[in-house]
């Protein structure tokens, strides 16, 4: 059986986060283990997912493109990320409980490109490469796992060609604040996809992009497998139409 779903950017969020939550190796994690879930609108819904709490999303993060510029949110109304171990949220800062990292122990960090290679792209307006910059060389070394969950809106052509062209003081203008692409290459990619094969076991399809009228940045995705899987998995589609868009206010 086959059918066709529209998702716009907040219904693929909250698929995409319910997705990770309930992966293997989230939940294994959350049981006995660490995850730190970074900052980031896509992560909010992760967190929702995983923990089944409200955030206020649009505070979840730092850096942020809102009302047409590369913003970054309030530091005073910002949450911080949150922290798990063995299924308990602790008060330590992340880079305290990321010290103690090992095999098996996962960092969650979305992502604002994705190209067809499986390569996501991190947007940074700190000198240092903001949190990315500061986590990631601890996750590899270590064998911990960084899972990224990223919407097909963010597809790009070529996330390497593009870190090539932004930085921080290599551009002369911008629409607000000045950003580097930091590309990475060996992230578990989750995206509106891999969400409906781990949540529903069918085959997703990504056919086209856009729309109007409130359906902006949406993807139209086409659903394949047995008729209860498909039906199910667009019942969830169904469900979600009313997901409220991220907010600064």
């Amino acid at each position: 059986m086959k059918a066709l779903v529209v998702l716009n950017p907040s219904m693929s969020k909250r698929l995409i986060g319910r997705a990770v939550a309930n992966m293997s190796t989230v939940q294994t994690a959350y049981k006995e283990g660490r995850i730190i879930i970074a900052g980031g609108t896509t992560n909010a819904y992760v967190a929702e997912e995983l923990l089944q709490e409200s955030l206020h999303k649009g505070y979840y993060t730092a850096g942020i493109v809102s009302k047409g510029k590369l913003d970054i949110t309030d530091e005073q109304k910002r949450l911080k990320p949150i922290s798990l171990v063995d299924g308990e949220k602790v008060e330590q800062p992340w880079p305290d409980v990321m010290a103690e990292f090992t095999k098996g122990d996962l960092f969650i960090k979305g992502a604002s490109a994705l190209d067809l290679d499986g390569n996501v792209g991190i947007l940074a307006a700190d000198q240092r490469g903001g949190t990315i910059g500061l986590a990631y060389g601890t996750v590899i070394a270590r064998g911990a796992t960084f899972i990224c969950p990223v919407g097909l809106e963010k597809l790009v052509p070529n996330v390497i060609d593009a870190s090539i062209e932004v930085g921080i003081n290599e551009v002369d203008l911008v629409m607000g604040t000045p950003v580097g692409l930091i590309p990475l290459s060996n992230a578990i990619v989750i995206t509106e996809l891999e969400a409906f094969e781990i949540l529903f076991d069918v085959m997703a399809t990504h056919v086209a992009s856009g729309g109007a009228n409130g359906s902006e940045g949406s993807v139209t995705i086409v659903l394949e497998g047995e008729e209860e899987q498909v039906r199910a998995a667009f019942a969830y589609v169904e469900s979600i139409q009313n997901e409220s868009n991220v907010v600064l206010d």
